[in-house]
């Protein structure tokens, strides 16, 4: 077996049903999860429509590069999303089985192993930030690289830190993770902070790859800025070791249908075409179908979100009142301090509210590491608001119950 498996930590889901062991919910509520990020708004039914519509193409085996209208429409939004000039749908654009996928197999397409910047000083660099998406951690060791963790600061909104990292790190880094809007901190990347990495790109010669799933959920009257619009307002416009990454799943309740895309650099795009040729990753016709319906319609998206506006502007204030926790940039978590009233460990939160309550939240701890002397995810829990509007403000009001409870 591949030795590198042995370094992976249980996912946080795990983690999680470990620390509830032996634990008994409260028969008298309703259990009611804020722990996983799955979309349970419902799938629009211009998408289910054009699934049925195209049962067909099951009977056909599927391109790796996909068709080239689903190609045509994933330009042409991100020339209405991001005012960017179209990018070249056979060069420039890949469709790929949801971002989860894509965040994975990129690294074992761009690492090179055998190569780092300073001879046989160390294995080559993945850099993540910290807290992360766990795919980033597993996706650096099963590629022969080593993780490297960028905590997240405060005072920048949770975005990642990379002022901190030294040189000789930066010399051995030959992929960086990036995710604006963040997960858990809903943090955005400015353009000040796109320019600092690219710089870095530029200096080290590392790629980056910019995750951007959330991209479409967010609370203020501007949309968060990407990746690609940040490189052509800098003048990076072939979009040089640069490659986003964007998925269906959150921005049009289609968890299921495991359908995004990669795009930006060219010469990257087609490496990582030809190694998906031979790894299999081709999407289905039928979904090819539904995908394209998805990227047409933006009726559907603005929607959505109105739900999630509805939703945080409910329940954030009610939490404000217990927990140190305030609206993000976007996404669809809030990123709360438990510890403001009560002294109190996140895992200890996560217990006792599912103990007395029967709510489960995700500690924090869970989705950073230990790095530069601190678990940036301490003494933090990532609620997940995706149930209805109801449901979430259901939750909130027990969350209230327990801190009151516990300050008593």
């Amino acid at each position: 077996m591949n030795p590198n498996l042995e370094k992976l930590q249980a996912y946080p889901f795990e983690k999680l049903r470990q620390l509830f062991d032996g634990i008994t919910p409260n028969p008298s509520y309703k259990p009611i999860s804020l722990g996983l990020g799955e979309p349970k708004h419902a799938t629009p039914q211009l998408i289910k429509d054009a699934l049925v519509a195209n049962l067909n193409g099951l009977a056909n085996y599927p391109s790796t590069n996909g068709s080239d209208n689903l190609r045509a429409a994933i330009s042409n939004w991100l020339v209405k999303r991001y005012a960017i000039p179209a990018l070249d749908p056979m060069t420039q654009i890949l469709p790929v089985n949801g971002s989860r996928e894509a965040l994975f197999s990129l690294a074992l397409a761009v690492i090179n192993p055998q190569q780092n910047g300073l001879g046989n000083l160390g294995k080559p660099i993945v850099m993540c930030p910290n807290p992360f998406y766990q795919i980033y951690e597993g996706a650096a060791y099963l590629a022969g690289a080593e993780p490297y963790f960028a905590n997240a600061n405060p005072a920048k909104n949770f975005a990642p830190d990379f002022s901190q990292v030294p040189d000789s790190i930066w010399q051995r880094t030959q992929l960086l993770y990036v995710c604006s809007p963040g997960n858990p901190t809903g943090a955005v990347l400015t353009l000040e902070d796109w320019k600092e990495l690219f710089d870095l790109s530029d200096r080290y010669n590392f790629v980056i790859a910019a995750d951007e799933c959330y991209s479409e959920i967010y609370f203020g009257d501007t949309a968060p800025l990407g990746s690609l619009a940040a490189a052509r307002a800098l003048g990076r416009n072939d979009y040089p070791r640069l490659i986003t990454l964007s998925s269906l799943s959150k921005r049009s309740n289609v968890p299921g249908m495991r359908s995004g895309f990669v795009a930006g650099d060219a010469k990257i795009i087609k490496q990582f075409l030809l190694y998906r040729t031979y790894h299999g990753g081709a999407m289905s016709p039928s979904i090819q179908a539904a995908s394209i319906a998805a990227w047409n319609d933006e009726q559907h998206v603005i929607e959505n979100r109105a739900l999630y506006i509805k939703k945080f502007s409910q329940v954030t204030p009610v939490l404000q009142e217990v927990l140190d926790v305030a609206l993000p940039d976007a996404a669809f978590y809030l990123w709360a301090r438990v510890d403001k009233y009560i002294q109190i460990s996140d895992t200890e939160f996560a217990q006792g509210l599912y103990r007395d309550y029967n709510i489960t939240v995700l500690p924090g701890s869970f989705l950073a590491r230990e790095a530069h002397g601190i678990n940036p995810g301490s003494q933090r829990i990532r609620m997940a608001l995706v149930a209805e509007v109801e449901e979430c403000m259901e939750a909130a009001q027990r969350i209230a119950s327990f801190v009151k409870q516990l300050m008593n």
